[in-house]
C-alpha cells in the first residue's frame, strides 16, 4: 500500500465536496477566491490594504499573504478578508453621500470654545 503525502494547498484526486460522490469537481487553483491583504506594520499603527491575492482558504490566505508581503519582516499583524465579503462605497456618489454631515456643525471642532488655558489643543 502506498501512502501519498500532501503538501498544503495540494488537492487530492479524490477529493470531493464531502457528498461522498467520486464525480464532485475540485476547484482548481484559478477557481479559488481573492483575498485582499492587511498589514499592520507596528504594534499601534493601523492595518493597511498591501495587495491581493487567491488561496483556497483563510489558513492558505495568511500563510500567502506572509510569504509573499512580509519577505522582509515589515509586518507584526496580518488580516484576510475574502473579496466578497467587502462591500465599499462608490466615489462618484462622495457629494451625495456625505453631505448629510456638512449641515450638523455640532461635527466640526471650530463649533466648540476652549479655554485660553487649554493652549496644547
Amino acid at each position: 500500500m502506498m501512502i501519498r503525502k500532501f503538501y498544503y494547498g495540494d488537492i487530492p484526486e479524490d477529493a470531493g465536496t464531502g457528498s461522498g460522490s467520486a464525480n464532485t469537481e475540485v476547484k482548481s487553483s484559478k477557481d479559488w477566491p481573492l483575498w485582499e491583504v492587511f498589514i499592520r506594520s507596528k504594534q499601534g499603527l493601523d492595518h493597511k490594504h498591501v495587495g491581493s491575492l487567491h488561496a483556497a482558504d483563510a489558513e492558505m490566505a495568511i500563510e500567502n499573504a506572509r510569504d509573499v508581503y512580509t519577505r522582509r519582516m515589515e509586518g507584526v499583524s496580518i488580516w484576510v478578508v475574502e473579496s466578497q465579503y467587502i462591500h465599499a462605497s462608490n466615489p462618484d456618489d462622495a457629494d451625495s453621500f456625505y453631505e448629510p454631515a456638512n449641515d450638523k456643525v455640532y461635527r466640526h471642532p471650530t463649533f466648540y470654545q476652549l479655554p485660553d488655558e487649554l493652549s496644547h489643543m
